[in-house]
């Protein structure tokens, strides 16, 4: 098997259980509907473990833009593959809410809720602010990477580090998460997004395109920070990437800001709460 389709399969699988589990929880008619946030986010984190524990060997299982890009920018990584760890990553996530959608089929027509239906695909904030949940994805996505790249320096009994993985997924989705939904992965909220866009789902509203680039750009922008901090406090070394990253992070603040305020100064769009995962 190829690194290519190590990370396709990867992010599949995280796929399939993660947005399995929003579904399960959110759409009519399923035994475990009302489940409830823990039940979400103690399930992500087992499915990041799962998928970790099936392509470590094959791709070190990324499974995930920022990390890969991460990663890249302190030299753990080769610039030459990222991007076909990121194709990889966007195909799986795809495919994976796909087959998510087959799987629940039927509760996706019995479910009148277009913003519960969003939910299984795609991340959205409790409250709408765009620097508030820009912030959010940074924060969130900058502990994954600046504690897996410190976790990479612990020496852990042989294959107990996807089970540490996991357990940080939870803890971020239990103490940060329900702000925005945590996605923390550019290729878990876009790939599911062009695929609820897509596919022929029942009843569905719009994809909410207006917020997609706050959970692509936010966990890009953490995850360069978390790793070129790690790299700088841990090792002693500041390259100028740190500091563009620093640029790059308060310029999409600055953006957001803007956004916000034309948003205030026209007629709110009432967006209901999507509960839901990263």
């Amino acid at each position: 098997m190829t690194p290519f389709f190590g990370e396709f399969l990867g992010t599949m699988i995280l796929i399939i259980f993660g947005a399995g589990v929003v579904a399960g929880v959110t759409l009519k008619g399923t035994k475990a509907e009302g489940a409830g946030w823990i039940v979400i986010s103690i399930a992500w984190g087992l499915a990041v473990t799962m998928a970790i524990y099936t392509v470590g060997p094959i791709s070190d299982a990324h499974i995930n833009p920022a990390v890969t890009v991460g990663f890249a920018l302190v030299g753990d990584f080769p610039w030459s593959s990222v991007p076909a760890y990121i194709t990889a990553q966007l195909l799986g996530a795809f495919t994976g809410a796909a087959a998510v959608w087959l799987h629940y089929y039927p509760h996706f027509a019995k479910t009148e809720d277009t913003a519960a239906k969003l939910g299984v695909f795609a991340t959205g904030p409790a409250v709408r602010h765009r620097p508030s949940n820009l912030f959010s994805e940074v924060l969130g996505t900058f502990l994954l990477v600046f504690v897996m790249l410190a976790m990479g320096s612990q020496a852990f009994a042989e294959g107990v580090n996807p089970i540490i993985v996991g357990t940080l997924i939870m803890v971020i989705g239990l103490s940060l998460g329900s702000t925005t939904g945590y996605a923390i992965n550019p290729a878990r909220d876009l790939g599911p997004r062009l695929a609820h866009a897509f596919l022929p789902i029942s009843g569905k509203g719009d994809s909410d395109w207006s917020y997609a680039w706050i959970p692509v750009v936010g966990p890009l922008l953490g995850g360069s920070l978390g790793a070129l901090s790690y790299q700088a406090w841990f090792e002693g070394t500041t390259t100028p990437a740190l500091w563009m990253a620093v640029t790059l992070f308060i310029l999409a603040v600055i953006f957001a800001v803007v956004l916000e305020q034309q948003s205030a100064s026209k007629k709110p769009v009432d967006y209901e709460v999507i509960h839901t995962k990263s």
